[in-house]
């Protein structure tokens, strides 16, 4: 018999596809892979999920994303502004555009809502 709750009550370690390795061009050093899990898709305009990247240091350009750090530990440089450390608790909010560079030191995951164009 299954629970109701099973459903709703989801292993994150199960959820977690394979990893895929950063786009080259857009390595800095290392070699990152990431993963995204989306837990909620719709054809709206609200995508939610579990993003996760391995040590190294990537670019990327972002799309409109408000995120949870849950564990790890990373430098984020927002539009070649001043690197911050992310670690777990911290949110953060992405702006559609925004040109971003990873350097992670920890494995990272996040959980994110994006309101627009997709997973970064």
């Amino acid at each position: 018999m299954v629970d109701a709750m099973d459903a709703r009550i989801r292993k994150t370690e199960v959820l977690l596809a394979e990893t895929e390795a950063v786009e080259q061009h857009d390595v800095i050093w290392g070699a990152p892979v990431a993963r995204t899990v989306p837990l909620v898709s719709s054809t709206g305009p609200v995508d939610i999920g579990i993003w996760e990247l391995r040590e190294g240091a990537a670019r990327d350009v972002e799309v409109d994303e408000l995120f949870v750090v849950l564990a790890g530990r990373a430098l984020l440089t927002i539009n070649d502004g001043t690197p911050r450390e992310i670690v777990p608790g911290d949110v953060v909010q992405l702006a559609e555009g925004d040109a971003t560079t990873w350097v992670v030191h920890e494995y990272l995951r996040k959980v994110y809502i994006i309101t627009g164009a997709g997973p970064s």
